[in-house]
């Protein structure tokens, strides 16, 4: 299997959007992150879920987690209102790594260990040239489990 097979159409996201829409287009398609992509559409970063999460935190919560007890349900239920007036950029870690890509001829444990040294739950998928990077696709960390299973199997 060659990363140009595993690769499928995946939700992406730019610097820009709004983190309210980003954490529904999370939700509703139940992603483990989103890939963040310039202008042109090459990938910049990844936002993981669990970075989105973070953000709804308050960091009090953070530091010590048994205050999370005497947050009231009422206010708990609110805690996504944290993300409005924020941007994908505002949620993003101030030390974002580049999102690991894999040429379309990489094989699948190239893929995998890319994966694994980033530990990232996506790898971009991209094709580049003297005009530039193209995005393909992307493989996520649950899909290529499946594929390397079918395998197996």
């Amino acid at each position: 299997m060659r990363a140009r097979d595993l690769a499928v159409e995946y939700e992406t996201v730019s610097v820009d959007t709004d983190a309210m829409t980003a954490a529904r287009l999370m939700a509703e398609h139940r992603l483990p992150a989103l890939l963040v992509v310039d202008e042109k559409g090459v990938p910049k970063a990844i936002l993981p879920a669990s970075q989105m999460i973070k953000i709804l935190v308050p960091s009090y919560v953070i530091d010590d987690p048994t205050l999370a007890a005497v947050v009231d349900e009422r206010h708990a239920d609110r805690l996504c209102q944290a993300l409005q007036g924020r941007t994908v950029r505002d949620c993003l870690s101030k030390t974002v790594p580049a999102p690991p890509l894999a040429e379309p001829d990489a094989t699948a444990l190239e893929v995998a260990a890319l994966m694994a040294q980033a530990r990232s739950p996506l790898v971009a998928v991209v094709q580049g040239d003297r005009s530039g990077t193209r995005l393909l696709g992307v493989i996520s960390a649950s899909h290529l489990l499946e594929r390397l299973l079918v395998v197996t199997s």
